[in-house]
């Protein structure tokens, strides 16, 4: 059955990943653009992701003791509001360092709670899952070729006004949202340390993080690369959004893929597909068509990849812990994995220049199929 709420969910997605999508593309060369150097962008984007370590798991925390999620994430689309003024008003490196800990910290918050939101309504059927979870990437297709026009005409200046925009937006959606009762637990419910003592649970979130670590080559420095090799904003623009698409339709196609094939076989092709696009993308920078086959790719790397994940984590984290447990995958996937992929690539680029980063986000995510193996070869 289609969840009650699934259009205000769609909306809630769409405006969300508008926002972190279109921010995350362009900040880099918006940086650029107010004379930062390649090391302070590398600082300032990599705090998108160490963020995501705090942020998710506060929130989560509050959202599950308090069993008020949707205000809380009014709460903090009103907090992010607020706090993104300091890209408006500020100039300097300091400046941009504290706009982006109080934004982030605000932010990285609400996508992993409207999903736990989700997931607790869907009650254990993921059958649309994917066609909900698409608009959030519908929204980023939308706002990424938007911002590449506006910028190709206003200058990268106006990204701060445009990302604006769209979190008022994220605010007004979290309005339409209501609160939904969680599934109850018999008996006690789980300790959160007990179950991440586990060894599968640990070689899981391993696994999540070094993917995701390869990834911080595409959401740190991918649109800084392609400038690199001489293509334009529209062309970076049309490049992101060719990945999203591939991703739309896997994440509206992928129930009978799930079906058929099953998580662990998908979840293995996830990280075969994902060592060979990284590759890929530093053997043909030059290539526009090599290009375009590696971000197609992106349906599997992320799209596949995710979908697998929150299925594979509803055996340790319901309940009780839905929210948290939602928090931990962002929070060591795209908090830690991706920090450390951000800032390791950033000395990567300088030492060894810019298609070298590539060739060890190949690396990472051949080192993340060692890890999920060894998860589902220790799983009950």
């Amino acid at each position: 059955m289609i969840p009650p709420q699934a259009f205000g969910f769609a909306l809630f997605l769409f405006c969300y990943y508008a926002y972190a999508g279109t921010f995350s593309t362009y900040a880099s060369l918006y940086f650029q653009g107010k004379g930062m150097s390649v090391a302070q962008i590398g600082v300032l984007m990599s705090l998108i992701q160490v963020l995501r370590i705090f942020g998710p798991n506060v929130w989560g925390y509050v959202a599950d003791h308090s069993e008020r999620r949707v205000v809380v994430l009014r709460l903090t689309g009103a907090a992010a509001l607020l706090a993104y003024s300091g890209f408006i008003f500020g100039f300097t490196f300091a400046h941009f360092f504290a706009a982006m800990v109080l934004v982030n910290l605000f932010t990285s918050a609400q996508g992993p709670m409207c999903e736990a939101l989700m997931l607790s309504e869907m009650r254990g059927d993921l059958t649309y899952y994917g066609r909900i979870r698409l608009w959030g990437s519908i929204g980023f297709i939308v706002t990424v070729m938007l911002a590449s026009f506006l910028m190709d005409w206003q200058g990268t200046g106006a990204l701060v006004w445009f990302c604006a925009v769209l979190l008022v937006f994220v605010l007004g959606a979290a309005f339409r949202l209501k609160d939904v009762p969680r599934l109850s637990h018999s008996g006690k419910p789980p300790a959160l340390l007990a179950v991440l003592r586990k060894k599968e649970v640990l070689a899981f979130f391993a696994s999540t993080a070094l993917m995701v670590s390869a990834h911080a080559s595409l959401y740190t420095f991918y649109s800084l690369y392609l400038e690199k090799q001489g293509y334009s904003k529209t062309v970076t623009g049309m490049m992101w959004s060719a990945g999203v698409v591939a991703e739309v339709l896997c994440f509206y196609y992928q129930a009978p893929l799930f079906k058929r094939w099953g998580v662990k076989r998908l979840m293995y092709a996830c990280f075969g597909i994902g060592v060979l696009r990284f590759a890929l993308i530093g053997v043909g920078a030059q290539s526009l068509a090599i290009l375009v086959l590696a971000q197609i790719m992106h349906a599997a790397t992320f799209a596949l990849h995710h979908s697998a994940s929150v299925q594979t984590m509803q055996r340790w984290f319901s309940g009780p812990l839905q929210a948290r447990g939602q928090a931990l995958y962002i929070s060591i996937s795209y908090g830690v994995g991706a920090t450390i992929g951000s800032l390791s690539l950033t000395r990567v680029w300088q030492a060894a220049g810019p298609q070298s980063i590539y060739y060890v986000a190949s690396g990472l995510v051949a080192a993340g199929g060692v890890a999920v193996a060894l998860s589902y070869r220790w799983q009950r």
